[in-house]
């Protein structure tokens, strides 16, 4: 379908492949809402900005460049914060209603009951209230009333202009937009980053597999030698700034050592039931991300490069929004999220940063004792009510609603399912003032304003990385790091806690209000590094021996190392080609890093699997040839190749080769098994094989995948890119209305590839940058700015993305206005 057929035609088609499929009544109410000419959802093809908007806030304009993102100008801030509001409306408001209707726990008074599940949860765990705090403490911020003119922005757009397709589909219409729900997205964002209940799932495994056996499958740190600092970096305090010097050795403050023995209780671990339910609830299985700079004195220009590229979940429109803002006090260029009024990661005509999640822990889970009643719960010695006991009702479209027992401790929310209950400690549940410290980075002249903005990070944890048009460039662990005692010693946090002992609390921690920063690690003494001359990141640990407990849900290190040593091939011997390196970076090189699809995995696994293969007889010649294929072959995941095809579909059938007989009778599913690297490494003797061959186990897989291959011959499945499709990048409405998908298209990638892309779990590169800091920067999405389908942007920069064929990232305008905000008499809406 063209993009230039007409409107009218194409929701045409759009009807006949809507209602396909579905059932009779329901096609029946789906086409009333689309009658002729008076059909509402008629409008939703004609949507387009008015040429004059009334704004009042004061004038401002809008320009559009040739991929849609908006060029907003204006002489106050508040002003060009409306217009972004209105434009981030016409574009995404039906992203913007869904993410709030999800933290809200409101998604089932549209859906109905199929929802219900991720309503208890998100009414349970309070992300609403959590947001509310924040706004109080944001509010009288310099960023308050950005956000307040970003709300009436949008609500603006709500009155303008038709609504989009998605809400005819659905059969509503959006409430008003207010500041507690960008509020809300920056807790959505922040959850998504770091909502964990990994120590559930630890205590689980060892109480199932032993103790010993755990730490062996799910070690808290991997051997390698690439975390993200080695120890040599210049920190906070040389002669440049701060207070600490170069290699000084940080000091704990108040705090003892880092006791890190016994870290799980397996004596009484979590339900299993209510570990599976609440895991269903956090971070999709891969989040995370590549981001590295080096200095100018490795780069062709002399001024630093920054390159970054999000690893988050892919569908239609993209998780991310691009933007441009030009002020008097910011000229600013790059990505935030529906909803959420500052660019995120991007670049002002000063410097550049983007952010990796640190994989810090910041949430822990207590046991409480509670009356048969469960009105009250045990502390310090005490029984005492609940801080919070209330009864919430669900609304559930054409159902019955749902009444939620809500309950909160002295640590914050207490989470029920089938009569198990877990209390919560969730660093978000408290007044955070991110959005302050983001909106500060937009208008920051230098490494002293990201510095003092940083401070006000409280959350998601990330690894920011920095540089600017000075030349300096930063790394920093951003958000607020726990620190737990057991009878005054500091104890890491990947344990269950007993909570009615009071055991592993966090001094000062008020959830649902403001906390001090009391029991947490201080802001200097964080892991970070001022001035680095490389640095990369992608999400393994920060560094190898830490003064303060960080975290153990590190990433594998594939990504890590690649980046590592291609870095390091690239600038070896100071950038000089004839001291060993390839001589100065240019923004083309990191590019094309970024667009490196080597697998670590087949370099540790496949030649395994082909001596296997050689060392028996009697095979197939299907069988032959694949491993000939696999020894022919370069590792990397390209669409095109067949061998990527047969490791793709080779390694899960190998892990459940492996895995599967001990963990099935340990009652414990897919979901639970050890990682690649574990697989990779696990020794001949170990009791997982269980007298079994490995190579035998190897080459039953191989046969299992090359099986599967075959059978799907009705699929065409015969180069990697006939599986590793688009497919999964799919739209929240996509399964009842497939037209809103994107185009299935083959991709390259892994994941454990540099350019990322998980076909099985929709998780990949979801925005990709190249800066120089004051110079120029080049960036795409993917899909399109859009997400209205009728947009000529809606998926224009998929195909661009596929090949991260990065286009232009300018600051300031260039293009004439399509819009003009003019103030209005009428004062604020």
């Amino acid at each position: 379908m063209t993009r230039d057929t007409t409107r009218r035609a194409v929701l045409a088609s759009v009807l006949a492949a809507g209602t396909a499929g579905l059932a009779a009544s329901d096609a029946a109410d789906l086409l009333d809402s689309f009658a002729p000419v008076s059909g509402r959802a008629w409008d939703a093809a004609d949507r387009s900005l008015p040429e004059t908007v009334e704004s009042p806030h004061g004038p401002a304009t809008v320009a559009r460049d040739e991929f849609g993102v908006p060029q907003v100008e204006a002489d106050a801030e508040p002003a060009a914060y409306f217009a972004v509001g209105y434009c981030q409306a016409f574009d995404r408001l039906f992203a913007m209603d869904l993410q709030r209707r999800v933290m809200r726990g409101r998604l089932s008074a549209v859906i109905g009951e199929a929802t219900l599940g991720s309503d208890e949860f998100n009414v349970a765990m309070g992300f609403a209230d959590a947001a509310e705090a924040t706004w109080e403490v944001v509010a009288e911020t310099r960023a308050g009333p950005l956000v307040e003119a970003f709300a009436d922005g949008v609500n603006a757009a709500m009155d303008d202009l038709p609504l989009p397709l998605e809400f005819e589909l659905i059969g509503y219409e959006p409430e008003p937009w207010t500041p507690v729900d960008s509020m809300l997205m920056e807790k959505q964002i922040s959850w998504t980053l770091t909502g964990s209940f990994s120590e559930l799932r630890r205590s689980l495994v060892a109480d199932r597999l032993g103790a010993d056996r755990a730490e062996t499958l799910f070690p808290t740190r991997y051997d390698h030698d690439y975390p993200i600092l080695d120890g040599t970096e210049t920190r906070l305090g040389d002669s440049r700034s701060g207070e600490l010097a170069p290699g000084e050795p940080v000091s704990n403050g108040s705090t003892d050592s880092v006791d890190t023995a016994d870290p799980v209780d397996a004596a009484d671990p979590i339900d299993p039931a209510l570990t599976d339910w609440l895991s269903g609830f956090e971070s999709p299985t891969g989040v995370g991300s590549n981001s590295w700079v080096v200095s100018g004195e490795h780069t062709a220009s002399g001024t630093p490069i920054l390159a970054y590229d999000p690893h988050l979940s892919l569908q239609a429109p993209p998780l991310w929004y691009e933007q441009s803002v030009d002020t008097p006090e910011r000229s600013v260029r790059g990505a935030t999220f529906s909803g959420v009024p500052f660019v995120i990661a991007g670049a002002n005509d000063r410097g550049a940063w983007s952010f990796t999640n640190l994989g810090a822990d910041v949430l822990d889970c207590y046991r409480y004792e509670i009356d048969d009643a469960g009105d009250r719960y045990r502390y310090e010695g005490e029984w005492r009510d609940f801080e919070t006991d209330e009864r919430e009702t669900i609304p559930v479209a054409g159902g019955e609603d749902r009444e939620l027992r809500v309950r909160r401790t002295v640590h914050g929310p207490l989470i029920e399912r089938e009569g198990r209950t877990v209390g919560v400690a969730w660093t978000g549940h408290t007044a955070t003032r991110t959005t302050a410290a983001i909106e500060a980075y937009g208008r920051s002249e230098g490494i002293d304003d990201l510095l003092a903005a940083t401070r006000d990070f409280d959350l998601p944890t990330q690894n920011l990385v920095y540089a600017d048009a000075d030349g300096r460039t930063l790394y920093f662990a951003t958000g607020r790091l726990p620190i737990r005692r057991i009878d005054g010693e500091v104890v890491d946090g990947d344990r269950i806690f007993d909570g009615s002992a009071g055991e592993g609390e966090w001094r000062g921690f008020e959830p649902f209000g403001e906390s001090s920063w009391e029991g947490f690690v201080p802001f200097e003494e964080k892991p970070h590094a001022i001035d680095p001359d490389v640095l990369s990141t992608a999400n393994q640990r920060p560094i190898d021996d830490p003064v303060h407990y960080v975290g153990v849900d590190y990433a594998t290190p594939y990504r890590g190392a690649r980046i590592a040593d291609r870095l390091d091939d690239a600038i070896g011997g100071g950038g000089d080609a004839d001291a060993g390196g390839e001589g100065p970076t240019d923004p083309d090189f990191h590019r094309a890093l970024q667009n490196d699809v080597r697998d670590g995995r087949a370099a540790e696994l496949v030649p395994e699997l082909v001596e296997a293969v050689r060392d028996r007889h009697g095979f197939r010649p299907a069988v032959i040839d694949a491993a000939n294929d696999l020894d022919d072959w370069d590792y990397r995941m390209e669409r095109d190749s067949r061998a990527a095809l047969i490791f793709a579909r080779y390694l899960p059938k190998f892990r459940e080769r492996v895995f599967g007989p001990a963990f099935s009778d340990a009652d414990l599913g897919e979901s639970y098994y050890p990682n690649d690297r574990t697989l990779a490494r696990l020794p001949d003797d170990d009791p997982l094989f269980d007298g079994r061959s490995r190579g035998d186990l190897a080459v039953a897989a191989l046969r299992d995948a090359l099986d599967e291959i075959g059978a799907a011959g009705s699929e065409d499945w015969d180069r990697y890119g006939d599986y590793n499709t688009t497919r999964a990048m799919a739209h929240p409405l996509g399964g009842e209305a497939p037209f809103l998908n994107y185009e299935e298209l083959p991709a390259d990638g892994s994941p454990a590839t540099v350019k990322n892309y998980r076909v099985e779990s929709a998780i990949g590169s979801s925005w990709r940058m190249a800066v120089r800091p004051g110079t120029d920067a080049t960036a795409v999405l993917p899909g399109g700015n859009s997400g209205d389908y009728f947009s000529a942007h809606y998926d224009d920069q998929l195909r661009r993305w596929l090949d991260n064929d990065q286009r232009p990232m300018p600051l300031g305008g260039g293009s004439d206005p399509v819009v003009r905000f003019e103030p209005s008499t009428e004062g604020s809406r």
